[in-house]
């Protein structure tokens, strides 16, 4: 199954976060503005329209922030779509989130959500290193640090689901402190209980400008893709041998094939709805006021007046248009359609057009194709 297949409804729920991760993309943006949380009328307005366009009955819950930093606004959320009239005895949950929240968040956790994908960057020097807690926490979690934190969390959800329908598994960023390191993380995440993992290569930061025009960001960014793919290539295999699934960001479409790269390019069947009450159709995106070089990606608002979602039909038809069969540079790829053109958000932050060429990502995933092949269907698509 092709990732553009992962329908759902997201909720953007927080700008507040607990930790300072050192790679934050949305970082900078998050902290330029005031503090905003989803409003519940528009979470709620967002679940009667999308339950009514889509068969999907699957909701999800992203940044910018934490989003167990608003836990009520969360629950309430929760409660609402699944006592839906309209299929609400179907709704299956998700989140990503840093795993750093209390024991009251983990104990509705354990019941509540279907799919946890912890942001986890691996053993507890890496953890701690890349995603260190705000020190306006350290009270409340005892002075501990985040990968104490995470670590426990883990531990316990995995200790006590029994028959619950959860799954507990990793989101990991691979940086230039862990992207030798892959097959220690197999073990390391092993050892946790946690069975279903995917990688990211660190990706471009979203400013206000695309990546091509900012100098002082392409001098300040550092990834040796060549070094991930050999280590990738090797924890895939080593992976497989203990029963962990030890994915890619660059494979999200081996097993499957489309021409699209994921849901970016299919917003209306999964949306996502920001803290100002816009629809944005990428994760990369996650306020509409602003979105400089990103606006392609904010597809409809929120109307108080009406009390409906206006929708750009432009711009919902122009990401449709986005695909490896109508780009010239996909037409002789022996890849296309495992591929789909690429990451279209991080395609448009580094290039600022929709129909741009991402090379090193383009060649790495041709390697990986190469090497690896196609695949039964996974069982977890990408966060």
């Amino acid at each position: 199954m092709s990732h553009c297949n992962k329908k759902m409804l997201s909720f953007f729920l927080t700008t507040r976060c607990n930790l300072c991760c050192r790679y934050c993309y949305n970082a900078k943006e998050r902290n330029a503005v005031e503090e905003k949380t989803l409003p519940f009328e528009i979470a709620k307005a967002g679940i009667d329209w999308y339950f009514e366009e889509n068969d999907s009955r699957h909701i999800r819950f992203y940044g910018p922030g934490e989003p167990t930093q608003e836990f009520n606004q969360l629950k309430k959320i929760t409660e609402y779509a699944r006592s839906h009239p309209n299929g609400g005895n179907q709704v299956t949950v998700e989140i990503q989130t840093n795993g750093v929240f209390t024991e009251e968040i983990r104990d509705w956790a354990l019941d509540n959500f279907n799919i946890m994908w912890m942001s986890f960057d691996g053993m507890k020097d890496v953890q701690s290193f890349n995603r260190p807690l705000n020190p306006l926490y350290n009270d409340l979690f005892n002075n501990r640090s985040s990968a104490d934190v995470l670590e426990d969390n883990v531990r316990w959800l995995i200790r006590n689901k029994g028959s619950r329908n959860l799954m507990v598994g990793a989101r990991v960023t691979i940086t230039d402190i862990n992207i030798d390191r892959q097959c220690e993380m197999v073990d390391y995440f092993y050892d946790l209980g946690i069975r279903y993992v995917w990688t990211n290569p660190l990706f471009y930061s979203v400013g206000k400008m695309p990546v091509c025009e900012d100098e002082q960001k392409k001098l300040s960014y550092h990834f040796n893709m060549d070094l991930y793919l050999d280590n990738y290539i090797k924890a895939y295999k080593y992976a497989k041998s203990k029963g962990v699934f030890w994915g890619s960001f660059l494979t999200i479409n081996f097993d499957g094939e489309s021409c699209y790269h994921c849901r970016c390019c299919t917003p209306t069947s999964a949306p996502h709805l920001t803290p100002d009450g816009y629809i944005s159709a990428c994760d990369m995106v996650v306020l509409g006021a602003e979105p400089y070089h990103m606006s392609p990606f904010i597809v409809g608002r929120w109307n108080p007046q009406t009390q409906i979602f206006d929708l750009y039909e432009n711009k919902i038809k122009d990401l449709n248009n986005r695909c490896s069969t109508t780009m010239k540079h996909c037409t002789y790829c022996e890849v296309k359609y495992h591929c789909g053109g690429y990451c279209l958000g991080e395609t448009v932050n580094e290039t600022g057009k929709l129909d741009g060429q991402n090379l090193i990502k383009c060649a790495a995933v041709r390697r990986l194709y190469k090497e690896l092949g196609s695949c039964d269907p996974y069982p977890y698509l990408h966060p």
